[in-house]
């Protein structure tokens, strides 16, 4: 994995309300069938505006390598993250980061891209999925 600034990071990452903490880093994250996706990189407290998206509760290495703990779609980020139950999973099994993009391109799209993360990445707090 590599840090890229990716287009849909640029248009729709910058969309941040009053209080919305900033991103520190961009990252893409690799799929099972090779697709890269882009991802900004937030601390665990930060909030969103309610547009779909997709996320990831994550925890970085000693080596600098990030590791998913939980990987997720949804049509509100702001709404499910407030209070997400798997949020203290992940917190839990380590997750130390939060890393997100809002996607205008559909729930079909973003399902198929938490499905392709998950398939290659088996995250602790995902439950198992067959390919």
């Amino acid at each position: 994995m590599y840090i890229k600034v990716s287009l849909i990071s640029n248009l729709f990452g910058r969309h941040h309300r009053k209080g919305e903490n900033a991103s520190s880093a961009f990252i893409n994250w690799t799929g099972l069938t090779g697709k890269e996706y882009g991802y900004e990189v937030y601390s665990l407290d930060a909030s969103f505006q309610p547009l779909p998206g997709n996320y990831i509760y994550a925890r970085q290495a000693e080596d600098g390598q990030w590791i998913p703990i939980y990987i997720a779609q949804t049509r509100d980020l702001h709404q499910r993250l407030e209070g997400h139950v798997r949020m203290n999973d992940a917190i839990e099994n380590g997750a130390t980061h939060l890393h997100a993009h809002y996607c205008a391109a559909g729930q079909a799209s973003r399902c198929s891209e938490e499905r392709d993360l998950i398939l290659r990445w088996h995250p602790a707090c995902n439950d198992p999925i067959e390919s």
